[in-house]
């Protein structure tokens, strides 16, 4: 049975509601117009509109991403804190399907404040600047009393280091920066880090929404210590290369807060880059990009002692954004890909020497004015069939071990000023965990999975 009813629906349109009167009202309180606008506005003179698209944070335009690779650096030094704030509604299509619906969709179409996040940023001299974000999550951990407890962590950090030479033949930017996941670095909205750019709140009721759906990434995750050094050349030729080691001893303030346990362990110093042609022409740009990764990661991060309990991630991706930026109007398009091959080592149990996953994600977003906005999104994950992955149980089994996922995303978002935007997310499945119908040997379908996300997400 369907239990995504109308009066489900109405008690959730009425918790937005409440949500967004809160969030509106306390945008109201703000001290004045100067001091609700986030770092780096601040520091630069500009509205949200001139860095991102359609003053779709984060999404960076061609000012943003020079902004970005001159080190956070342009303007003048300003108060270097911001916070952000997300309030969110997620509801699952089916919840009938759980032996333990309390634990399988925690808090399933109630209002909740999600997350929040401190960020540290800006300019700190004419050629060093830093993006630095602690994220806060209420619902961190859950006691066997049914409490929630919060908890901090760093979340994105990125501190760089860049010049820039110009003359009538050239126009060259180059920087090093000391980050904390790969990708960060990226001035493009296609980076794995950035494709997927509304905070996911960690309740379970959140597992299906499009935060949580399939995106490309590096199999070495985020949390760990690297130093890549990148060249822009006349705003068209992009290079970047680098390595990341576990976060550790003197940079342990990169995973800050992360339990050891969750954390990647990398087995000395692992290669990463990223190459990108960009063409600028009038209100329109164009990028064409690659990228990839090698990570040698310990099977347990608890137990480093053993080299030979390594598995190896072979990563390479393809990307591409088309962006149309003429007032009232915004478009981009989006492509990504990625190719992921995971060795295992010998201590793992596994029948298969070595697993393929491929993830493709599309996106094509219109914004109108800077405050009406809808997106399309596409997503497909494909892979080999590991029978050590097939498991059936209610919810996340798969009763086949082949990983395939398909689903797509619809999005309509208002920005009624450029401190807050309110928006509706609906992520629908037709196949999920390798099949459309029950693939969790419980009854489950891909459809089951569907899930509305209503949000509100405040910066200032």
């Amino acid at each position: 049975m369907n239990n995504f009813s109308p009066v489900a629906g109405c008690r959730v349109g009425s918790q937005l509601r409440a949500l967004v009167a809160g969030l509106v009202g306390a945008l109201a309180l703000l001290p004045g117009a100067a001091s609700a606008i986030p770092a780096f506005n601040r520091q630069t003179g500009q509205n949200c509109v001139a860095c991102h698209a359609g003053g779709q944070f984060p999404e960076l335009t061609a000012y943003g991403r020079m902004f970005k690779l001159t080190g956070y650096t342009i303007g003048e030094r300003a108060i270097p804190l911001s916070a952000m704030l997300l309030g969110s509604v997620s509801k699952v299509a089916d919840k009938s399907k759980s032996a333990d619906p309390a634990a399988d969709f925690q808090k399933n179409g109630t209002a909740m404040m999600a997350t929040a996040s401190l960020l540290a940023g800006g300019k700190v001299t004419d050629k060093l600047g830093a993006f630095v974000q602690v994220t806060y999550d209420p619902y961190a951990t859950q006691g066997d009393d049914g409490r929630y407890h919060g908890h901090s962590n760093a979340d994105n950090i990125d501190i760089r280091y860049a010049d820039r030479f110009i003359n009538a033949e050239r126009d060259l930017i180059v920087g090093i920066t000391a980050n904390n996941n790969p990708s960060v670095t990226d001035p493009w909205n296609t980076a794995a880090a950035w494709m997927q750019y509304v905070p996911v709140p960690s309740t379970t009721s959140s597992r299906f929404i499009d935060g949580n759906a399939p995106y490309p990434g590096f199999g070495a995750g985020g949390n760990l210590a690297g130093i890549t050094a990148y060249g822009y050349w006349n705003r068209t030729i992009y290079a970047e290369f680098g390595g990341y080691r576990s976060a550790t001893g003197a940079v342990a303030f990169m995973s800050a807060g992360i339990p050891d346990a969750d954390t990647t362990k990398l087995r000395g110093t692992n290669p990463y880059w990223r190459l990108a042609y960009n063409r600028e022409w009038g209100a329109h740009s164009l990028m064409l990009g690659t990228s990839g990764m090698v990570a040698r990661i310990y099977d347990d991060p608890l137990d480093t002692s053993d080299p030979a309990s390594t598995h190896r991630d072979k990563d390479l991706g393809l990307d591409a954004q088309y962006q149309y930026l003429l007032d009232p109007h915004s478009v981009t398009a989006q492509l990504a890909y990625m190719r992921n091959t995971t060795r295992y080592s010998a201590a793992q149990a596994s029948p298969n020497a070595s697993d393929t996953t491929k993830t493709l994600r599309g996106k094509l977003t219109y914004v109108y004015q800077a405050k009406y906005g809808g997106s399309l999104g596409l997503f497909k994950l494909s892979g080999t069939t590991n029978t050590a992955n097939a498991v059936a149980n209610p919810v996340d089994g798969n009763l086949s071990g082949d990983p395939a996922t398909r689903g797509a995303t619809l999005e309509a978002f208002w920005t009624p000023v450029q401190n807050l935007r309110i928006g509706a997310q609906y992520t629908l499945y037709n196949r999920f965990n390798g099949a459309a119908s029950n693939y969790d040997g419980f009854g489950r379908n891909a459809s089951d999975n569907n899930s509305l996300f209503l949000y509100t997400w405040l910066a200032f």
